[in-house]
């Protein structure tokens, strides 16, 4: 019998995970999908619905250093049960009458919530699965990208099929429900991470540290400025409504194919370095083919993009994580990198709102951001596996064992 439980309750921690991963998105994806019933509640312009994307990503950011701390005073358990309780309640509370203000106090709460539980849950995985790291992140990445395919299609159905179309934002409140009692029946009780930021690495003076966060803050500017954007994008090229979330649900399906199949692939390899290109390369097709051909081949636009963006998120983290051995640093490096690159990726919805309001057009948008994903392209190089443990060291340690 206690073999049988210790096969299980790996089994129950990894679907745990799953379902965290399966809440960090819906409160985001179900905007855009519901974005001309927002407007006409709230009269928002299209800059000012770009802060319902922007502002929750900025806090994303700012809000993983908070998780670090938390996991030195609380322990992961705790902090992944805060991060929970505060999703549910932003969810909840939309079923309240829309304001511009009140949908973005919900936002800001729903992005505090999802950046602890980021900040967390890759420490957490490093620690509790270290021979598997590569396939649970990819389980649990799979999860976030299914759960904004799920509200990317469901908001909309559920806006029109029922009384209230509130209800398209606040019914993934039930999916916190379901996901804060497993947590706290499978996520063993810890002790804290200990009481000392001083034993922690001091990223702010690592380069590759900051490299590792410009490269996740990129990638994560694809996917909060789709995320945001493509719903009006396929309004604007005619479509209606439900179609333009089917496609957003559509391209996430994608990003959960690629998101659960390239970390499974790419586990027996440390060198990360090809499958990047090939996610990057896929991306970069995507974002020019929206621009270059937006009415012949969409779909296989929209699926590389997906594809893309799908792959590339899973192996930015796996990255960051194989820079340490140690499962504590990891967590920290990723709190760190998520922390800046959401800091970096919260511009970009902003910036497309404004080029939409300002040019009637998102072809430069896109192009921007084709850009960027062109300069990841030659930064990839850089990431050559034997070179991890001296890229990690500050330029004083280095300065000091060359004396």
């Amino acid at each position: 019998m206690k073999q049988d439980n210790s096969v299980q309750r790996p089994l129950w921690l990894a679907l745990s995970i799953i379902l965290v991963g399966l809440n960090l998105r819906p409160a985001l994806a179900a905007i855009g999908p519901l974005l001309d019933q927002l407007r006409h509640a709230t009269g928002m312009s299209f800059s000012d619905a770009s802060l319902l994307t922007t502002l929750p990503v900025a806090t994303m950011g700012a809000g993983a250093f908070l998780g670090s701390w938390l996991e030195r005073r609380a322990g992961a358990r705790q902090g992944v049960v805060i991060a929970l309780l505060l999703i549910l309640l932003s969810s909840a509370l939309r079923w309240l009458p829309a304001s511009f203000g009140a949908l973005l106090a919900t936002a800001l709460m729903a992005g505090i919530g999802i950046a602890l539980a980021q900040a967390l849950i890759p420490g957490f995985i490093k620690q509790h699965f270290p021979h598997k790291v590569s396939a649970l992140m990819g389980f649990y990445i799979t999860a976030i990208m299914a759960g904004a395919s799920l509200a990317a299609a469901g908001a909309p159905w559920l806006a029109a099929h029922s009384a209230h179309w509130q209800n398209g934002l606040a019914a993934w409140a039930a999916l916190a429900a379901l996901a804060l009692p497993c947590w706290l029946l499978c996520a063993p009780r810890g002790a804290p991470g200990g009481g000392s930021a001083a034993r922690a690495p001091r990223f702010s003076q690592i380069p590759r540290a900051w490299l590792l966060a410009f490269y996740f803050g990129i990638g994560t500017a694809v996917y909060a400025s789709s995320l945001a954007w493509l719903p009006a994008l396929f309004v604007q090229l005619g479509w209606s409504q439900q179609q333009g979330g089917l496609m957003l649900s559509f391209m996430t399906g994608m990003e959960v194919v690629s998101g659960l199949t390239i970390p499974l692939l790419s586990a027996r390899s440390h060198d990360m370095r090809g499958w990047l290109t090939l996610v990057l390369l896929a991306v970069l097709a995507g974002l020019l083919g929206m621009v270059l051909a937006p009415h012949g081949g969409l779909l296989l636009w929209v699926a590389l993009l997906g594809l893309g963006v799908g792959g590339l998120f899973p192996l930015t983290m796996i990255l960051t994580l194989h820079h340490y051995e140690d499962a504590r640093n990891a967590g920290q490096l990723s709190a760190f990198v998520q922390g800046i690159g959401y800091l970096i990726a919260a511009v970009a919805p902003f910036a497309a709102g404004w080029i939409r309001d300002a040019t009637s057009s998102f072809n430069l948008a896109w192009l921007c951001l084709a850009l960027l994903i062109a300069s990841l392209l030659v930064l990839t190089r850089r990431f050559a596996p034997q070179g991890y443990a001296e890229a990690m060291q500050s330029p004083a340690a280095v300065a000091a064992q060359t004396r």
